[in-house]
């Protein structure tokens, strides 16, 4: 089974932010990933619009070819801008002020009164709802209770570490992986892979979609994002 890449296209928009000007063009960004193989795009319309922004998102979903996944958090302004837009998916994420990026899962089985009502009016609306989460049975159990069709595992944690511990975490992340599956949810997973660590991930034969971003835009600036893209994407076949 083919696994599938999204490209996350956030930290384009982190440098055209810098210096407050219209370059680089994230969308532009997320042309060039398409032609060079990658299967999805995704965004992350943060509260404070730290990167990504509300135009990004209109220009995204009227100009790509391929499915836009927006991340974003559990409030009612994002649900509204979700089901204006009406991205191919969305995927609910934990979102905090003072992190440097989105640190840790979703506590699904904590938030679910929150929760239930995004998932019911996202899949209500034909937007595959997916729940960034940690990889752990409580948490898929959750996610089966409300109804989400799709799991993105975190893999962060995994990324950070080395050695005996990286490969427990990997175990746990191929252990969740199967429990989803078996529950009939489609597995996902992100965060912090690269070309050295993203092997053991993309053999765990249930994990159907990979979104990876901020690697891919720090290598392009020494290879070009679609060399980026097309290397990664041959790493994760040959994993297959």
């Amino acid at each position: 089974m083919t696994l599938r890449l999204g490209v996350n296209i956030d930290h384009v928009a982190t440098v055209r932010n810098a210096r407050g000007t219209a370059y680089p063009d994230p969308v532009r960004a997320a042309l060039i990933a398409a032609d060079a193989g990658a299967d999805g795009i995704t965004a992350h319309l943060r509260e404070d619009r730290r990167h990504i922004t509300d135009d990004d998102i209109a220009r995204l979903a009227a100009e790509l070819t391929i499915p836009l996944n927006l991340e974003m958090a559990a409030t009612d302004e994002m649900l509204a801008i979700a089901l204006r837009h009406r991205p191919h998916a969305a995927c609910i994420v934990p979102e905090k002020r003072e992190e440097r990026t989105t640190e840790g899962g979703l506590d699904a089985a904590g938030q679910h009164n929150q929760l239930q009502h995004l998932v019911g009016e996202l899949g209500a609306a034909r937007i595959r709802v997916s729940l960034f989460i940690e990889p752990d049975p409580r948490q898929i159990e959750a996610a089966l209770r409300l109804g989400a069709p799709v799991v993105e595992l975190h893999t962060g944690r995994y990324a950070e570490l080395e050695g005996e511990a990286q490969a427990a975490e990997l175990r746990r992340l191929a252990d969740a992986a199967a429990l989803a599956a078996k529950n009939g949810i489609e597995v996902h997973a992100g965060h912090g892979l690269t070309y050295d660590n993203v092997a053991p991930i993309a053999a765990i034969p249930q994990i159907r979609e990979l979104n990876i971003g901020h690697f891919l835009v720090g290598e392009a600036m020494f290879v070009g994002l679609g060399e980026a893209v097309r290397t990664m994407r041959a790493a994760m076949d040959s994993a297959r």
